[in-house]
């Protein structure tokens, strides 16, 4: 028992010691290469496919798959099935990840655009009758939060089911 007790406090008078270490030292300098402010996305003027790769492939993959292990669903030929069902088109911006991206709006339009033309990710899931996403658009949905991104989803699925889409976005229901 004394011995547990004197563990117990060994530890506790160290944990300090290793949280300092992970306090930021303000007079450290930046890594070399570092010594310039990092330009926001927004103002970088990166390509579609940068904004991609920077904004979406950690979680949807370089190629759209996904990844079912982390509840991240295929885009990649059945992300323009959205757009087939009322309120698939502004679950597309107000998705979390994009609507709290780090893109402008006209760059998030531009993203959706390129991720649903027929020779990007959505391929043979496009509508006949596709708009493009505007910049005014992109603005107006995305300030509107969504506060049940599984439900929402959910029922957008739901939807698609009902008008004999097949769901095959890797996530199993």
């Amino acid at each position: 028992m004394r011995s547990l007790i004197l563990l117990g406090l060994v530890c506790a008078l160290s944990a300090p010691l290793a949280f300092a270490r992970a306090i930021p030292n303000p007079a450290q300098s930046h890594a070399p290469g570092n010594e310039d402010v990092q330009t926001p996305i927004a103002q970088a003027g990166y390509s579609v496919g940068v904004n991609y790769q920077l904004q979406c492939a950690g979680c949807h993959l370089g190629d759209g798959t996904g990844s079912a292990a982390n509840d991240t669903p295929r885009m990649k030929g059945f992300v323009g099935n959205f757009l087939k069902v009322p309120g698939g088109r502004e679950f597309l911006v107000r998705v979390p990840g994009m609507s709290q991206s780090a893109l402008n709006n006209a760059q998030l339009a531009d993203l959706l655009n390129w991720l649903l033309r027929e020779d990007g990710m959505a391929g043979s899931s496009m509508p006949a009758d596709y708009q493009p996403y505007t910049s005014e658009e992109v603005m107006a949905l995305r300030a509107r939060t969504m506060l049940n991104l599984p439900g929402t989803r959910g029922e957008l699925i739901k939807a698609m089911r009902a008008q004999g889409i097949a769901i095959d976005d890797g996530m199993n229901y």
